[in-house]
């Protein structure tokens, strides 16, 4: 089967991955409101395209925090890549290392963050940190993610309790035995990122997690203000399929289809996406 567009791996990952695995990446709390919002979102966006412009050369690098990546996708925090594929973790700090993009470590890995680091030295990683109670647990996370290289923690603000997984109750979901939360031992969406762009008023970059499934979808973030989106549960589908080469796949994919959205919107480079190229649908 020829994987065209991350549908593909989505439909792979569902098939594939046992009920209990799929049923935790796929879902979210209650009865999910956030999740298909976040995707139904970008239908509600228009391009507004500018033609008999040169895009004969294309330049789609962009810098996050003062580092250069290859194209405006990062991946996001997601939590127990051994689900989805043997190496976990490891697999996704290789596949961004060899995309030249960011990857964003969650707190919930079950790889430490030496293995991580060992596993893609030259990547460019940030970490995701929860504060727990226990703030000593917390501080030894950042002091040992500053020590192997993270360049920047992502800090969840949004979960002062966990939601409600309707799913994961009904499965009774655990890890399996083998697998451990290896750091502990010893939504932003799109309707909301031009309010957001517009608070910050340019003082700090402005990144979306949610919703990104095509090319055009990354377009439209940035035109509203994004520096970088960054994906989710299309990273998870990608390792399900075939570990690193799949995400790899997946981030292909996305590089491909966003260089042809921002050729046919008549942009030759990131510094040429603005707010200029979209309008809300009134539908």
């Amino acid at each position: 089967m020829a994987m065209v567009c991350l549908s593909d791996f989505e439909a792979y990952a569902k098939k594939y991955l046992p009920k209990f695995a799929w049923d935790f990446f796929a879902a979210g709390a209650d009865d999910c409101s956030t999740r298909d919002e976040n995707i139904l979102a970008y239908k509600r966006i228009r391009f507004r395209p500018r033609m008999l412009r040169d895009v004969s050369m294309m330049d789609i690098r962009t810098k996050i925090l003062g580092t250069e990546i290859s194209f405006p996708v990062g991946i996001a925090p997601t939590g127990f890549h051994q689900l989805a594929w043997p190496d976990g973790e490891k697999s996704t700090a290789r596949a961004a290392e060899a995309m030249n993009t960011c990857y964003i470590a969650s707190t919930y890995s079950t790889c430490t963050l030496e293995e991580i680091s060992a596993a893609a030295p030259g990547g460019l990683r940030w970490f995701q940190l929860y504060i727990h109670r226990n703030r000593a647990v917390s501080q030894q996370l950042v002091q040992r993610a500053e020590a192997l290289g993270f360049q920047a923690l992502v800090l969840t603000a949004d979960l002062p309790y966990t939601g409600k997984r309707r799913d994961d109750v009904r499965n009774g979901f655990r890890l399996p035995p083998h697998m451990k939360l290896k750091n502990l031992e010893g939504v932003s969406e799109i309707d909301a990122l031009v309010e957001v762009v517009e608070a910050v008023k340019g003082r700090v970059e402005v990144y979306l997690d949610g919703g990104i499934r095509k090319g055009s979808d990354v377009l439209k973030a940035l035109a509203l203000g994004a520096k970088c989106v960054f994906i989710g549960r299309p990273a998870l589908w990608g390792l399900a399929y075939k570990g690193e080469e799949g995400l790899q796949d997946v981030l292909r994919i996305l590089q491909d289809e966003f260089r042809l959205s921002m050729a046919l919107a008549g942009c030759a480079s990131i510094s040429e996406i603005g707010r200029h190229l979209v309008q809300f649908s009134k539908l």
